[in-house]
């Protein structure tokens, strides 16, 4: 039981040693009564304010982004609100503020880390950032945010090569500024992008291709400015950075490719989300096109990831590239006794049946060939909506052709042979 003492003792000692000398009980009790009143103040006016947000949001709906990350938020804010008002009025009364103020100080820290994680889409990054404002806002309250800041940018805790130094310090201060700027870049760059898919005078390539040339500036600007307020010298950088990769440029060939190709693909425009296309058998319309591949979804339901080279360097069927308009044929023979004028018009009358059959250019059947067992014909008919599928729409077709050609007796032959035996006298 003794350890369990000196642990309880210590831990009390420590929160003892915040409150500052001369303060009385009572004068704290009544600042955290009040801190407490205005709380629930707070909470009340924020339940009463959501309803009126989600409607005022709901007849603007490019607002429903903003009011999912800042509704959770009207209640700390509100109750900060409050707080500094508090803080003011006590300060003009000459009155302590120790407890105010560290309420404060949390509520901000607290407020800062719902703001980040709700920009920031890492989930470890994430935590880390929360880490480190709750320890600076600790450290804040006990006055040891300055000394710690001064520990660690002392000789000790610094790194010296010949005119440059670095602390340990400007190491945590730059990688956090630069999670922060890239953060805010990629923020930055998704309400672009959401920007961007309403712009009717902008093409589905021109959307990607926009968004993607800002997405790397950003990036770059973030990697640059963090890399100037370090203080390292950018043309040595960018001796460095050229050796370096000349070195892993041969190992990254493929990577380097899939990304020329993308930029190539979106500039000449021969691919875009939406187009139905066929490559290396794979039948399906583009979902997205990306810095590294291409994304195809199938009739079935499978995503293709399919390099961007790829794309390039094989033959591509795009069905919908200049004209949504398909033509398809369906080869179908008929027995050498059959009206032939019988069966071509019942199988027009086939392909008009099916609503998603255009009906200019009009359907048609011809006559394509006398082949060996059957007169081969072949219907042909154009649609529009080739993402809907190719092989459905034939089916339907083939079958009301089956269902016309049973009620007219028509014939649809298969493959036979007629074995003629000859017998003879064997001398």
């Amino acid at each position: 039981m003794e350890p369990l003492k000196l642990i309880l003792q210590s831990a009390l000692d420590t929160a003892l040693s915040v409150v500052p000398v001369g303060v009385m009980l009572w004068a704290s009790l009544l600042q955290l009564a009040l801190a407490t009143v205005l709380c629930l103040g707070a909470w009340l006016i924020s339940r009463r304010l959501h309803p009126a947000i989600a409607a005022w949001c709901g007849t603007r709906p490019r607002w429903e982004n903003a009011r999912r990350i800042l509704e959770p938020l009207i209640w700390p804010l509100i109750w900060l609100a409050f707080l500094s008002l508090l803080l003011g009025l006590y300060v003009a009364a000459q009155q302590d503020t120790w407890l105010l103020e560290i309420l404060a100080s949390l509520l901000v820290a607290w407020v800062v880390v719902r703001l980040v994680s709700r920009a920031i889409r890492n989930p470890m990054l994430s935590r880390v950032t929360a880490i480190v404002a709750y320890g600076m806002a600790v450290l804040s309250i006990w006055d040891l945010l300055g000394p710690t800041i001064e520990i660690l940018n002392g000789p000790q805790f610094t790194l010296t090569l010949g005119e440059f130094s670095l602390s340990v310090y400007q190491v945590l201060a730059t990688a956090m500024l630069l999670a922060a700027l890239l953060s805010l870049a990629a923020f930055a760059s998704r309400i672009t992008e959401r920007q961007l898919r309403d712009a009717d005078w902008v093409t589905p390539a021109g959307r990607v291709l926009l968004n993607k040339t800002l997405r790397i500036t950003l990036f770059v600007f973030a990697f640059l400015i963090t890399i100037g307020s370090v203080g390292i010298d950018l043309t040595a950088l960018a001796v460095v950075g050229g050796a370096v990769g000349f070195g892993i440029g041969f190992g990254l060939q493929k990577v380097f490719s899939n990304l020329i190709s993308g930029l190539i693909l979106l500039l000449d425009k021969s691919i875009k989300p939406g187009d139905v296309i066929t490559v290396e058998n794979t039948y399906g319309w583009v979902n997205r096109l990306g810095a590294r591949y291409v994304s195809i979804i199938t009739r079935d339901g499978i995503e293709h990831l399919i390099p961007n080279e790829t794309m390039i360097t094989e033959p591509v069927s795009n069905w919908t590239h200049t004209d949504a308009n398909t033509r398809l044929r369906i080869p179908i023979g008929v027995h050498y006794s059959t009206d032939l004028e019988l069966a071509i018009r019942l199988g027009v009358e086939a392909a008009q049946s099916q609503p998603r059959v255009l009906g200019d250019p009009a359907p048609r059947c011809l006559v394509k060939a006398f082949g060996e067992s059957a007169i081969e014909l072949e219907i042909r008919f154009w649609i529009q909506d080739a993402d809907s599928g190719v092989s459905n729409i034939k089916s339907d077709v083939m079958l009301e052709a089956w269902r016309l050609y049973q009620a007219h007796a028509i014939e649809i032959p298969y493959p036979q042979r007629d074995l003629h035996i000859k017998t003879g006298e064997l001398g």
